[in-house]
């Protein structure tokens, strides 16, 4: 690679403190400390399988709830991922997979079209994952789109395992980002016929 596609963004406020670096041409490895112990399992399962390197130190109020520390954490994430591909230039843009995880189907697709949206359609099967309340998944993700400029589409088409559904998701997330910050040889700038992304 002739042009380095890594980024480190901090983040502090009167409710987290935040440091995330990502090489999005990296081997997948991980060093994770959130304070939130299934998260960390989520970045490591989205590192591993995206081949992307991530290094994430979160302190949050997580004595007051989880909501803070997962929404500035999809906000310093979007952030990085937005700072790691610069221009875009030559990048395929799209991705997508249909990943299952035994009874679990999810479909995810995504482009990093620079404007922002997601489209969640998820009925969990349970409420809780561990401590987790599993809406804070919706912020994450809403947050890291908003700050990344990328439209992503979350389908849930089949569960019955509340792990194995964000298990699934976030597996399904590294495999949709890596296809489209992959790049094309024959991709000349962006793909866009408007010339920037």
């Amino acid at each position: 690679m002739s042009e380095v596609r890594s980024a480190e963004v901090v983040r502090t406020t009167r409710e987290t403190d935040i440091r995330v670096r990502i090489d999005l041409d990296g081997e997948g490895k991980s060093t994770l400390s959130t304070g939130i112990g299934f998260m960390d399992h989520m970045l490591e399962l989205f590192a591993r399988h995206g081949f992307f390197d991530l290094e994430v130190e979160m302190k949050g109020d997580l004595e007051v709830d989880y909501h803070h520390s997962m929404e500035d954490l999809g906000i310093v994430m979007g952030e990085a991922l937005a700072k790691a591909l610069g221009e875009k230039k030559g990048i395929r843009r799209y991705g997508s997979m249909l990943l299952p995880m035994d009874e679990t189907l999810v479909l995810i697709a995504l482009d990093l079209s620079g404007r922002s949206g997601l489209y969640y359609d998820v009925t969990s099967p349970a409420p809780m994952v561990k401590d987790i309340d599993v809406r804070l998944f919706h912020e994450f993700f809403q947050a890291l789109c908003s700050r990344c400029g990328m439209n992503l589409h979350v389908k849930m088409l089949a569960s019955a395992e509340v792990h194995h559904l964000f298990e699934a998701i976030f597996k399904g997330f590294a495999k949709a980002l890596d296809q489209a910050v992959s790049l094309d040889p024959r991709i000349n700038g962006v793909l866009s016929t408007k010339g920037t992304l």
